[in-house]
């Protein structure tokens, strides 16, 4: 296992202090990786001797290992750049393109046969009955979130995007979550500290915990009840999320088809509302004939 998956894996098992060690090497390897353990443990509140116990902890024989294993996530993150562009060395622009919407192709595949269709069905169970719906995903996974929020808020209320400038700020926003409420965490390698931290917390205070992430193996699972698997390996230093993408997209129209009268309902709504405030009067292209003609009005 690389270092990421072991303190992933490791993480519900630690102390605060350790938590902190193992927040900073996940946010700043690249930093971390040039520290001594006195310089580590002073840089996150611990002493060096905690440092060490916390290489310990991780499955390393001391420090130096823990080190190197952090030279090798750095290095790693350099390579991708690498392997790039000697995958697509010599391709010109025609053939990577289909090579790159092929792969991605191949990956929806994949994802349809790893879906288990039982935890889809609960997934949308869980959608539906909760009272207040909390959706996390923070960088790469940040327009997934945002794109399940935002079609979520047309077909139920009580949807809320937790914003992700820092992790204590994220428990701000999910001080209410209860029992009668649920959390959908999104993460995908390299898998998020800060979203695992929201999913320990609504579990920890009885709320349904959906998780949407690559495998079995994602640490993303450990406080979820209910596991949504999508591939999202890519051959380039881009993350392809056009699978998880797609499972969001049937999430989206499964809730849907569970509640139609009340959709039509409120999208009629919103509908008026837009006519009624003219919403979209200045950024409207209709058809005369085959041609687009844009309709926006002179102020």
């Amino acid at each position: 296992m690389d270092i990421i998956t072991r303190i992933s894996e490791a993480y519900p098992h630690m102390s605060k202090g350790r938590k902190k060690i193992a927040d900073y090497v996940t946010d700043h390897a690249q930093q971390a990786v040039f520290m001594t353990a006195a310089k580590l443990g002073a840089t996150t509140g611990n002493s060096e001797s905690t440092v060490v116990r916390f290489a310990i902890f991780l499955g390393y024989e001391g420090y130096p290992e823990f080190q190197h294993a952090l030279e090798l996530l750095v290095q790693d993150k350099m390579d991708s750049v690498g392997r790039t562009f000697e995958h697509f060395d010599g391709s010109d622009e025609e053939g990577l393109l289909q090579e790159v919407l092929t792969s991605d192709a191949d990956r929806i595949r994949n994802t349809i046969t790893r879906m288990d269709p039982a935890a889809f069905a609960s997934a949308v169970d869980i959608i539906l009955q909760a009272k207040h719906l909390y959706i996390v995903g923070i960088r790469s996974c940040e327009p997934l979130a945002s794109f399940l929020h935002f079609y979520l808020n047309m077909v139920r209320g009580d949807n809320i995007l937790v914003g992700t400038t820092s992790t204590s700020e994220m428990f701000e926003q999910m001080i209410r979550i209860g029992a009668e409420d649920a959390v959908i965490g999104i993460s995908f390698p390299r898998y998020s500290m800060r979203t695992l931290k929201c999913m320990e917390f609504a579990n920890d205070r009885n709320a349904k915990v959906i998780a949407i992430t690559d495998s079995v193996h994602s640490p993303m699972n450990l406080y979820s009840s209910c596991n949504l698997f999508a591939q999202s390996d890519s051959i380039s230093i881009v993350d392809s999320l056009v699978a998880p993408l797609s499972v969001i997209n049937a999430l989206i129209v499964a809730i849907c088809l569970r509640c139609p009268d009340e959709v039509r309902k409120d999208l009629k709504t919103l509908e008026n509302t837009w006519n009624n405030y003219q919403v979209y009067l200045n950024d409207e292209i209709n058809f005369i004939g085959e041609e687009p003609v844009l309709t926006a009005k002179k102020s």
